[in-house]
């Protein structure tokens, strides 16, 4: 596979690269990790099994979505491929670090400015995509409230039922989340989509993101991500507060919006998140009357 893929990024990159070091990048997913350097320049590698070749060209889409709509420094992608066995994706190489105070404003700021733009009228996006591991349908919809619960949380409550995992009737759990978001005005932003810690960096004192599962809907669905798995620093929120604020009501739907990504954990991952996935949707149910 590896000379293969040398061969095609030399003839995309229009030059003859000599490889001198490969090393293997620890990582909590199934992926595996490479940095290919020669003596002028280093890629980034993903290399899994043949089957997620789809998952490698929707990320390019997600990437070359953000380079072309946003102004984050977003590694370009510049080859993906395959072999008998493996799917690969070959990615710029960015020297990241966790960036100062300044420059975490300056990524709110980056991010509010994005989600500023409202040139797209629907809910969705044109090609369906993955979060993590899980295919992301995102078939366009006029409404908010019918996308986000038929699409997302409908969706991922039926495939825990296919692993024999009933949390909840999903018809009148997927009719809540319909009414709870239905008095919610919001226009589509282009999100990221998979906003947590782990999918974002500095490069050069410039905020950068990787790892999308964009598509059109509520920025709060972006910003409540940001506060699942431990907030990002304080002046992120400061920076995007300062350029575009958050109604006061956002609080009593981030929840709501993060349910989505827990339950897909729980897909994922199943054991505690399931746990977790089960007392968020008694919790929801409890709140607004359903028994």
């Amino acid at each position: 596979m590896w000379n293969a893929l040398i061969t095609e990024l030399s003839k995309t990159l229009h030059c003859n690269l000599a490889i001198s070091n490969k090393i293997q990048l620890s990582n909590s997913g199934d992926d595996l990790l490479y940095k290919l350097s020669d003596d002028k320049q280093s890629f980034f590698v993903k290399v899994a099994s043949k089957d997620k070749l789809d998952n490698f060209e929707q990320e390019r889409i997600g990437l070359n979505t953000l380079t072309k709509e946003s102004t984050f420094y977003v590694a370009d992608s510049l080859l993906i491929g395959q072999s008998n066995e493996f799917a690969y994706h070959v990615i710029e190489w960015l020297d990241l670090d966790d960036g100062s105070e300044t420059d975490w404003y300056h990524f709110g700021v980056t991010l509010a400015e994005l989600h500023k733009k409202h040139q797209q009228q629907m809910f969705g996006f044109d090609l369906d995509n993955y979060i993590g591991l899980t295919a992301q349908p995102n078939e366009w919809h006029k409404k908010w409230d019918t996308f986000f619960a038929e699409q997302r949380i409908g969706f991922q409550l039926q495939l825990l039922a296919e692993k024999r995992i009933h949390l909840v009737d999903i018809d009148r759990f997927v009719d809540l989340i319909k009414q709870i978001l239905h008095t919610h005005h919001c226009q589509p932003s282009l999100l990221h989509g998979d906003l947590w810690r782990g999918n974002v960096g500095f490069c050069q004192h410039k905020p950068s993101v990787f790892d999308p599962a964009c598509y059109y809907g509520d920025r709060e669905a972006d910003i409540a991500m940001t506060e699942l798995f431990g907030k990002f620093h304080h002046d992120f929120y400061v920076g995007y507060q300062d350029t575009y604020p958050l109604p006061e009501t956002y609080q009593e739907r981030k929840h709501i919006y993060n349910l989505y990504h827990v339950l897909n954990h729980g897909n994922i991952f199943g054991n505690q998140y399931i746990e977790d996935a089960h007392m968020q949707v008694v919790k929801i149910q409890q709140r607004y009357g359903l028994d």
